[in-house]
């Protein structure tokens, strides 16, 4: 735990890549809106996520995850932690399904993968991506046990040294 108050798993891929934390709620049968915050809030549950080049990850993280590092890649990182009252929460496995597009409407394939490390329960996937270019991540979780999805939707803008 940090000084946040935030998980902070032992691997170096936790804290380099669950900088996690808001976004929208799907409201009733509109879309939600894209936001750049990094989580959101759903009472029981709290969904993390965020995204990032690839190129920002170690050497030795990405090829203990079979991460391509590259500028030019970015990797979407999400976990569901369930809330606890007054402690951090507790990671929990689920079904995380993703779909990325372009601002000019361009599909981007994600395939996302669960990784468990200790205590740490995240899914990433990567995609490529174009300097300046933004992906609007439509994100839907649902923790085990669990029926109905947390939706949300997440805007992030990628620029490539």
């Amino acid at each position: 735990m940090n000084s946040k108050g935030m998980y902070a798993g032992p691997s170096l891929l936790a804290a380099a890549c669950l900088m996690v934390v808001t976004a929208c709620q799907q409201a009733t049968e509109e879309a939600p809106a894209a936001t750049t915050e990094t989580m959101q809030d759903f009472g029981v549950y709290t969904l993390h996520f965020n995204a990032l080049t690839t190129d920002q990850l170690t050497a030795e993280v990405a090829q203990r995850h079979g991460i391509v590092r590259s500028g030019n890649r970015a990797m979407l990182n999400v976990s569901i932690l369930r809330n606890r009252e007054g402690a951090i929460g507790v990671p929990v496995h689920g079904t995380v399904e993703v779909s990325a597009a372009n601002l000019t409407g361009q599909l981007k394939p994600v395939s996302l993968r669960e990784i468990t490390e200790a205590e740490a329960i995240y899914y990433i996937g990567e995609s490529n991506v174009a300097d300046g270019e933004t992906l609007v991540y439509s994100i839907d979780a649902t923790p085990v046990d669990e029926t109905t999805p947390m939706s949300v939707r997440y805007m992030k803008q990628f620029f490539v040294d």
